[in-house]
């Protein structure tokens, strides 16, 4: 296999990485013969008549063509990974949850075996929608391997180091990094520093894709050649190995006798990207205010209302805070959006206390929530000289769809039972005369 650890800058760029030497066809993409005997594959992301700017395929060269596969497709259970539509009528969705990190074991699982679903939203049957998850990896696949029909995967990491060994390369994401594997893409998961654990948004819908910056410009939030995606890597491997795919929200297997991770080169803009969230640059109100939290959106994936997310992902990390007479928390609030809140390190700053790193909460559709009473009070009496929000890094995972809770998530993830008393002690503090209240 090629070295693993090379990258090529951007996001949904057009790009083209061989592995072997003029293995790449030049001028055409289906010759009459492709060199090394290799067979020219297309993989399609989108619609082939989607218009030309959204257009998303890419194609492949590689030593058998995917459809070799020597028995048919088997159904298989992974009991812990739910897809929606999952509503369960004895479980409620509605209120403000919050968990505790769930511990990982230390040995027993694979990225398959080590999903665990939170949350489903909308409906994988007709691509719309999302749902959310813990994994818990502690083993490497052995020439084993995944792709999702239904969705891409977006993964955060909060603990240990994983290798992505995918059919168009190499990606090696730790902590403070994110990657997205695309529909379709085949992969195998290899724990290079464990327990791994950290968090997935499975989108049904459109790909994630970089906001539109609208008025703030070419610059800031993150920036497209801070993607990175791998260069050509192949194996040529002839050994019985299993291909499992989740095919409308069901799991099935089927065997082959080779490593199906067999491309030798390609050219397109449908692959998998990491992304370092360091390399995000935050914008803020630098005189009074606070602005939405729309502008701390890392990645978009639309809906059919314009505006409205069938999934944003977004990041609070960092940063220095100097609005004057201004709340600076988070504030009071309900909206038309889920919120689900994953904790990668540090203190979340409107809650101080109880949500821990690999920690998650949710906020659903039109429930309120906001900072806690001691929170509160101290953004309302401190000095407001600059100041610099530090060792912090949490992520949203919004939606437009409600997101119910599975079973997992209510009765054996470590759920705070006493969540909702943290705005108990929020008082009364009108008395019917002007003026600001201490």
């Amino acid at each position: 296999m090629a070295e693993p650890l090379q990258y090529m800058s951007g996001f949904g760029n057009d790009f083209e990485t061989e592995a072997l030497p003029e293995a790449l066809p030049q001028g055409m993409n289906s010759p009459q013969k492709c060199n090394y005997g290799l067979y020219g594959e297309q993989i399609s992301g989108t619609a082939f008549t989607a218009p030309q700017g959204q257009n998303e395929r890419t194609w492949c060269y590689r030593i058998r063509p995917s459809v070799k596969h020597t028995h048919r497709f088997s159904r298989v259970e992974l009991p812990y990974w739910k897809s929606a539509p999952h509503i369960l009528p004895d479980v409620a969705s509605l209120g403000q949850y919050r968990w505790d990190p769930i511990s990982a074991p230390t040995k027993g699982l694979t990225w398959l075996t080590g999903m665990r679903t939170m949350t489903t939203a909308g409906d994988v049957n007709i691509q719309t929608g999302m749902a959310s998850h813990i994994y818990l990896v502690t083993e490497s696949m052995q020439d084993a391997y995944f792709y999702s029909a239904d969705s891409e995967m977006l993964i955060v990491p909060q603990e240990g180091h994983l290798r992505f060994c995918t059919e168009l390369g190499i990606l090696d994401v730790a902590a403070q990094e994110i990657a997205i594997l695309p529909r379709g893409l085949v992969y195998r998961v290899e724990v290079l520093k464990g327990p791994a654990r950290g968090f997935v948004c499975e989108n049904y819908g459109q790909k994630f894709a970089l906001p539109n910056r609208g008025p703030i410009g070419a610059n800031c939030l993150a920036n497209r050649r801070d993607f990175k995606t791998p260069v050509a890597a192949y194996e040529d491997r002839d050994v019985p190995s299993t291909v499992t795919v989740k095919w409308a929200g069901r799991f099935h297997e089927t065997q082959i006798d080779h490593s199906p991770l067999d491309i030798v080169a390609w050219h397109g803009n449908y692959a998998p990207v990491k992304y370092d969230l360091k390399t995000y640059c935050p914008v803020g109100a630098v005189l009074f205010d606070h602005p939405d939290p729309s502008i701390f959106t890392v990645l978009t994936a639309p809906s059919g209302i314009e505006g409205t997310a069938n999934v944003d992902f977004v990041l609070f990390r960092d940063r220095w805070l100097v609005a004057e007479n201004t709340f600076r928390p988070p504030w009071y609030h309900k909206n038309v959006m889920s919120e689900l809140m994953g904790n990668i390190y540090g203190q979340y700053d409107a809650k101080p206390k109880g949500f821990l790193p690999g920690g998650m909460s949710l906020h659903n559709m039109m429930l309120p929530h906001g900072p806690d009473q001691n929170s509160f009070e101290h953004a309302t009496k401190a000095d407001l000289v600059p100041n610099k929000l530090a060792d912090t890094m949490t992520f949203m995972f919004e939606t437009r769809f409600p997101q119910h809770l599975t079973q997992f998530a209510a009765t054996e993830a470590p759920l705070q039972g006493d969540y909702v008393d943290c705005w108990v002690d929020l008082k009364k503090r009108f008395d019917g005369t002007p003026g600001e209240k201490d």
